[in-house]
């Protein structure tokens, strides 16, 4: 073969190899391509659900803690207009009288109203939604626990009593800014964290392998990421359903409590109507006595059942280096303390429904 034409068979088949290279290029710069678009829909198609999810279980953490700060502050009404008649009731008796509940119980109910209206004062200038959601959160360890300076908090009042589980929790005050949707809905976790895609450009800054290598990484880390948001979702699903079920099961027993309640103050809106008038009010107040003891009673007993559910905590919780924190899953998600919750609901709607109005 003449050189010239051996040269031009070397310079076309160079020509050709490198045509062929160019277009491996451009396939794995292409198959890169998809695979990053693919990742990134994945990603934020899970995300979007997600996000939603997460969204209605805050929702309903907030209706729930808002319930559960007007039923203490409700407790707190019925234990002062309680204590205001029995001891009307008691004026000039040698033999006291009392009501027949455990010590135990009115002292968690008194602990858990005096936290409820320590929350609503201190929240009211910072808004109540975050601290709402919160506190349906952290209402299990309202009553519980010592603040840092060795005193139970079970002895402290209000805001005093709030700040002190708030601190035992590593929450900071109220006043601090604690309790508020980063002790609601965002301890939820499932902390998420995107996955590292560099979608625009970097393919093409890249040869085409090092594009495929770097997009078959970014696609592992979204399906790492979507799985995660996946058991996320598992836990703010199930979060939200139990939620829901305190909520009922809180209406039924508050609807019950409050008809001894409007009774109560029926009995004393009467006393005080005829007080100025030619009436013997001690009287009149004796032929209430057995009904305000029943009343009493029966009120506090639903109040006791109230206090149960509210106090048994929504997510399993452990003592760390003296605080009591939310235990976490092998993932960092939060447990829901689902058969504690149960056992409460079920005790305390079947004890109500042993009490007759």
């Amino acid at each position: 073969m003449p050189l010239p034409l051996i040269l031009g068979a070397a310079a076309l088949a160079t020509a050709v190899y490198g045509t062929k290279k160019g277009y491996d290029g451009y396939q794995k710069h292409s198959e890169a391509d998809e695979i990053v678009k693919n990742a990134s829909h994945a990603y934020d198609r899970k995300r979007a659900e997600f996000d939603e999810q997460e969204k209605e279980t805050g929702h309903v953490l907030e209706v729930l803690g808002t319930k559960e700060l007007e039923i203490g502050q409700s407790l707190n009404e019925f234990k002062t207009l309680a204590d205001a008649l029995l001891k009307k009731l008691n004026t000039g008796r040698n033999s006291l009288l009392e009501v027949n509940i455990p010590k135990h119980d009115l002292q968690r109910i008194e602990n858990y109203s005096y936290t409820a209206i320590g929350v609503l004062g201190t929240a009211a200038g910072a808004g109540l939604a975050g601290a709402a959601a919160g506190f349906a959160v952290y209402g299990g360890v309202m009553a519980l626990g010592a603040a840092s300076t060795g005193t139970a908090i079970s002895a402290l009042s209000g805001v005093a009593a709030t700040n002190a589980t708030l601190a035992a929790l590593g929450g900071g005050s109220l006043a601090a800014g604690g309790m508020g949707m980063a002790g609601g809905t965002a301890i939820l976790g499932a902390t998420v964290a995107a996955p590292v895609i560099a979608i625009a450009g970097w393919a093409y800054n890249s040869h085409g392998e090092e594009a495929l290598r770097n997009a078959k990484k970014a696609r592992n880390e979204v399906e790492a990421s979507v799985a995660k948001m996946t058991r996320g979702i598992a836990v703010l699903e199930n979060t939200e359903k139990y939620a829901r079920r305190i909520k009922r099961a809180l209406n039924t027993l508050f609807g019950q409590f409050n008809q001894y309640f409007d009774s109560l103050k029926d009995i004393n809106a009467f006393l005080e109507d005829i007080q100025g008038r030619n009436v013997d009010i001690d009287a009149e107040l004796n032929k209430f006595g057995d009904e305000i003891l029943m009343l009493i009673q029966n009120g506090y007993a639903i109040a006791a059942l109230l206090v149960n559910i509210i106090t048994t905590p929504i997510f399993k919780m452990k003592t760390e280096n003296g605080k009591t924190v939310l235990l976490e899953d092998a993932d960092g998600l939060q447990i829901v303390n689902a058969f504690e919750l149960q056992k409460a609901i079920d005790n305390s709607l079947k004890s109500a429904a042993e009490q007759t109005v």
